[in-house]
């Protein structure tokens, strides 16, 4: 795929997320959603899901989310028949506290090796095991800066098709979707590798 093709699926596709999906998974290229199971996350997973039934959701479950998260999990993945990829740090979270401590403050110097070791290092695993070439997300331009500088679709150096259907969706319109198609939602949500709601964990720079 060209540059100047990918400019023309942008502008032609960029705003409509169902008809992204639909050319994505027209390229009859092997496919991974990831999730965080974050607020809204059912939208992205229903839109592929209901394409491509059987596509690999890849979850990279740091350890500390909150209960509610997980129970959000469970009923996403039991609604929509999820095939539901968990991918662990190699150390549990017990492990990692009794012999570092608490989770680092995003001052610490020690919080870079945090996010590499349950985020950046499951995620580059997952991607070893899927060997995926499209890699649907559900970034949204209002998450950080460097999200609204996104295109709905680019390539990544390796050659991997990331696609962000939703990424001009506001929390407007995935709130409507939800409730058009009986979603359940979760706000109850922590990411210990951000911190800050407006930061970037790394995963979406390093891929």
């Amino acid at each position: 795929m060209i540059q100047h093709d990918l400019a023309d699926i942008n502008a032609t596709l960029g705003h409509d997320a169902p008809g992204l999906v639909m050319w994505a998974l027209g390229l009859n290229q092997t496919s991974i959603v990831t999730t965080n199971f974050r607020p809204f996350e059912a939208v992205i997973l229903h839109m592929v899901t209901q394409v491509s039934p059987h596509v690999p959701v890849v979850w990279m479950d740091n350890g500390y989310n909150t209960e509610a998260t997980y129970r959000y999990a469970d009923a996403v993945t039991k609604q929509l028949g999820l095939n539901l990829q968990i991918y662990l740090p190699r150390r549990s979270r017990a492990h990692r506290e009794a012999v570092d401590g608490p989770t680092p403050a995003l001052d610490d110097p020690r919080h870079a090796a945090f996010t590499a070791e349950v985020k950046l290092e499951p995620f580059a695993r997952a991607l070893r095991e899927t060997a995926p070439r499209v890699w649907f997300t559900a970034l949204r331009a209002t998450d950080t800066a460097v999200r609204a500088q996104m295109d709905p679709v680019s390539i990544n150096p390796d050659g991997l098709i990331k696609v962000a259907p939703l990424l001009h969706w506001s929390s407007k319109d995935l709130h409507e979707y939800c409730v058009q198609h009986g979603l359940p939602n979760n706000f109850d949500y922590v990411d210990p590798t951000k911190g800050e709601d407006n930061r970037e964990c790394g995963l979406h720079l390093a891929h």
